[in-house]
């Protein structure tokens, strides 16, 4: 399987972002597969919600690569559930826009920093899950050129496919100048209320818009997805018949169920 990196973007916050790539990569990894998250949002959400530390003091976070400090496979971390590493963020990280003005290609930093790990003939990770930050900025575009298909969670509110066309015109410029094969792998519903006429409008919209691409499942409101990352833990590991892990597992097999596809139609 070539399609192995995969950004989870919306420069909106508050979308539901990082808890699908918590979710995800616990989903997957819960299947076997092997899974490196990279917290690529200053924030470090990512990173806590794995249980691991987004502290100012440490060396050993995505930063420090990307500033050409450490290699790449110098800062990953095991996390505490089989089959998943994670490269830790914090703060640090907002200020590598200003520091890289000068380089030419720091666009292509991260993208360069992954070829060992891609390369490597143990063939470490079946997925590389990036969590870009809620904003257009370097470090998204970063995450963009390094990827080869992006997941994006669609909160079923109003103004949600205002925000979205922002983002497509981004990601096709992207696409034109930097990155000519990346695509989008699928949008995912967040935040529904089956309840809320706006949520099933908004639902309608976007899949007469993007057709295909939006995955059957869509993610619930579910006050377990608040809780979970307080306790450094994926929601499906905290609760796991809550309607929130209940979706998340559901959208791990739509996601795998797209592989299998692919590879079926190479055959």
């Amino acid at each position: 399987m070539d399609k192995k990196i995969i950004s989870v973007i919306n420069q909106k916050g508050g979308v539901g972002k990082t808890t699908t790539v918590i979710n995800l990569a616990a989903g997957l990894s819960m299947k076997g597969k092997k899974i490196l998250v990279i917290d690529l949002d200053p924030q470090g959400n990512a990173s806590t919600g794995l249980g691991l530390s987004n502290t100012t003091n440490s060396e050993n976070t995505i930063y420090n690569v990307l500033n050409g400090n450490k290699k790449i496979s110098e800062v990953i971390q095991p996390s505490s559930f089989e089959n998943l590493s994670v490269i830790t963020s914090n703060v640090d990280l907002s200020g590598l826009e200003v520091e890289t003005a000068g380089d030419s290609r720091r666009a292509f930093k991260l993208k360069d920093e992954l070829v060992p790990i891609l390369n490597d003939s143990r063939a470490l990770y079946d997925y590389i899950i990036i969590d870009c930050p809620p904003s257009l900025s370097l470090l998204t575009i970063m995450a963009l050129v390094a990827s080869d298909s992006l997941v994006v969670p669609l909160q079923t509110e109003f103004f949600a496919l205002e925000g979205l066309t922002q983002l497509m015109k981004t990601i096709e410029r992207i696409k034109s100048n930097l990155n000519p094969s990346l695509e989008i792998r699928g949008i995912l519903l967040t935040m529904f209320d089956k309840r809320n006429k706006l949520s099933g409008q908004v639902e309608i919209e976007a899949r007469n818009y993007f057709k295909e691409k939006v995955y059957s499942t869509a993610v619930p409101r579910n006050v377990r997805l608040s809780e979970a990352p307080s306790h450094g833990i994926p929601v499906l590991i905290y609760d796991k018949i809550c309607p929130g892990s209940k979706a998340y597992f559901k959208f791990t097999d739509e996601f795998l169920e797209q592989d299998k596809q692919v590879e079926s139609a190479a055959w």
